[in-house]
């Protein structure tokens, strides 16, 4: 099959919402290049051939400038297009994707090669990034993986919501999450997950769903993780606070350095506690908790 590789040229604090336009109009997987600096990123994706993308560029370079309306900047957003054989993209994932040590304990590996263990106690997440939603290397997610490891104590119920490629649900069971719901709004997404979490037993019984946001859900869980834009975790943060136990974790990130105090904010008038901020380049995680009755 040949493919076409989709480039947009962007900024660092705009990568998760160009990834997000590009999945949503039915992107193959995303590599990131920050070579050339934080102000000039490229985000790279595929399509099959057979879809004709000549007519989506304009739409796509639109919707990424008015990326300025939510208070991100987006750079040149200049979207380009170029063909490739099917053996020519597999290389490049190749060339670009390698296994790589995230934390102390957990190192992620691409389902194609081979890795022997530097440690007893590593932890091995495989992942395909044919259908990459994030490969677990973008400091968003290291973050969120970070904060897990420190916030798990063992046999917790756990919501990862936006899961995408279902990396954070993956850790979690390692770490010791008995039950973890997995939900995304997108279709794909889901199907990722599902195919990620069976090159990983350790994932078998994750329940993996499409949905809005917690809409609709009723849970009563110790531990919830968002991987997200802070705009889309506004309006997740009152919903959290209704699935979570008294007492319950609930881990942020995605949040680039001007919407930190956003969240705090909005955490804080919905009643949580915050706990820890963790911090990567512009990126910062935050971990907070629903209050016992007996502690207010």
């Amino acid at each position: 099959m040949e493919w076409n590789e989709l480039s947009v040229i962007t900024t660092n604090e705009a990568i998760d919402a160009v990834v997000d336009i590009l999945m949503e109009n039915g992107a193959g997987g995303v590599q990131i290049d920050d070579s050339e600096g934080l102000e000039k990123v490229k985000v790279i994706t595929y399509f099959p051939s057979k879809l004709g993308l000549v007519e989506l560029i304009p739409e796509l370079e639109e919707k990424i400038k008015k990326l300025n309306n939510f208070g991100l900047n987006p750079g040149e957003a200049k979207v380009s297009l170029t063909n490739l054989q099917d053996d020519a993209w597999v290389d490049l994932w190749k060339k670009y994707y390698h296994p790589v040590r995230l934390t102390k304990y957990l190192t992620i590996v691409p389902s194609w090669e081979e890795y022997q263990k530097e440690q007893e106690d590593e932890i091995l997440i495989r992942l395909d990034p044919g259908r990459a939603f994030g490969t677990g290397t973008h400091p968003t997610t290291q973050l969120a993986l970070q904060a897990l490891e420190t916030s798990v104590r063992g046999n917790e119920s756990m919501i990862d919501m936006g899961t995408g490629s279902g990396v954070l649900s993956i850790a979690a069971k390692h770490f010791g999450v008995d039950k973890v719901y997995a939900y995304d709004i997108d279709d794909n997404a889901v199907t990722a997950a599902k195919e990620n979490f069976a090159l990983n037993p350790i994932s078998n019984n994750i329940e993996v769903k499409p949905n809005n946001l917690l809409e609709g859900i009723h849970k009563n869980v110790d531990i919830i993780v968002a991987n997200i834009l802070a705009e889309i975790i506004v309006p997740l943060i009152p919903q959290a606070k209704s699935n979570l136990k008294d007492g319950g974790i609930f881990i942020t990130s995605g949040i680039i350095n001007d919407k930190k105090e956003l969240i705090l904010t909005e955490l804080e008038q919905n009643g949580f506690v915050v706990d820890e901020i963790l911090n990567k380049k512009d990126w910062y995680s935050i971990i907070a908790h629903k209050p016992a009755k007996e502690d207010i």
